[in-house]
């Protein structure tokens, strides 16, 4: 049995417009990395974050990768074994772009393999969307589900995640403007009952989404990458929101919307040109509401956890 092992999490987005809570993908490029070594004592401890937004909690109740661990050790029956975990943020915090699940996804799979008997699927994900509650305040796995798995999947509230098959053409272009929005706030503004109709309107789309996906059909994917509960509520939260979505649609997008809590927004594109072209138009636009951006471009059908050693 191994004494250390380094995995990576992917960046994610949530949501995906229609799917609220129950759909995201990974992301190609930023990720987080999560070192796990065995301890002769049972204890978990975090030694050391490699984090440039923040400070992040050491304690290990409250950070997200240790609270993942220390789940997956209870679901494994192996209490009694302790672990030291470093921790190397390569996503933006409060970005929208899945950093506290990418953590909590890294740390999982790492200590999953110093575990006597490796667990499945299902314990990783149950493990992972515990620690992504210490951020979040409640276990939602639609950054977990894809941050896991890769690609395009659907985070049940139990049982295993489920991936779904999209089109080879997708891509996505997201754009991270330089400001945070914890996804606390962002959930702040949801709790007002929505109306019966615009729920109905939403569940069409979610429909039509993934009927594109499965028959490789990008005007069902036009019709199904829309959000009229979430995003009308959050919009206000993002300077610049109107024009950085008006970018990408006149840019080519199949649809945009905002990357899981926000602030980053994104577009899917039908290739990976157009995806380029968009962000680029979305960069401006956000630089127009007097904030510098990062973009980034990658297939919907993004990359898994990793171990690196």
């Amino acid at each position: 049995m191994s004494a250390s092992c380094q995995a990576t999490g992917p960046a994610s987005i949530g949501n995906c417009a229609a799917g609220f809570d129950v759909l995201g993908h990974s992301l190609a490029g930023p990720h987080d990395r999560v070192t796990v070594t065995r301890r002769d004592d049972a204890d978990v401890v975090i030694t050391a974050i490699h984090c440039e937004d923040a400070e992040l909690p050491r304690d290990a109740d409250k950070n997200t990768a240790s609270r993942a661990v220390l789940e997956l050790r209870r679901l494994a029956g192996a209490n009694d074994m302790g672990f030291s975990i470093e921790i190397h943020k390569g996503i933006p915090l409060a970005s929208g772009m899945g950093g506290s699940a990418a953590s909590s996804v890294a740390a999982v799979v790492a200590a999953n393999q110093l575990l006597p008997t490796p667990q499945g699927t299902d314990t990783l994900y149950a493990a992972a969307c515990a620690g992504e509650a210490a951020a979040s305040g409640a276990p939602h796995g639609d950054n977990v589900a894809p941050s896991l798995l890769g690609g395009l999947v659907i985070a049940p509230r139990s049982g295993a995640p489920v991936r779904v098959p999209v089109p080879e053409w997708l891509h996505i272009g997201l754009v991270h403007p330089h400001c945070q929005l914890e996804t606390r706030r962002s959930r702040e503004v949801l709790q007002e009952p929505f109306e019966l109709a615009a729920v109905t309107q939403q569940t069409e789309a979610l429909a039509m989404l993934m009927a594109g996906c499965y028959g490789n059909d990008a005007d069902l994917l036009r019709r199904g990458l829309i959000d009229v509960l979430v995003e009308p509520r959050r919009a206000a939260l993002i300077p610049g929101f109107v024009d950085v979505k008006q970018a990408a649609l006149d840019s080519g997008a199949l649809g945009a919307s905002i990357g899981g809590g926000g602030p980053s927004m994104f577009g899917w594109f039908a290739n990976q040109e157009d995806a380029e072209r968009g962000t680029a138009a979305m960069q401006a636009a956000f630089e127009g509401a007097s904030l510098a951006s990062d973009r980034f471009v990658s297939p919907v059908a993004g990359p898994k956890a990793e171990i690196l050693a």
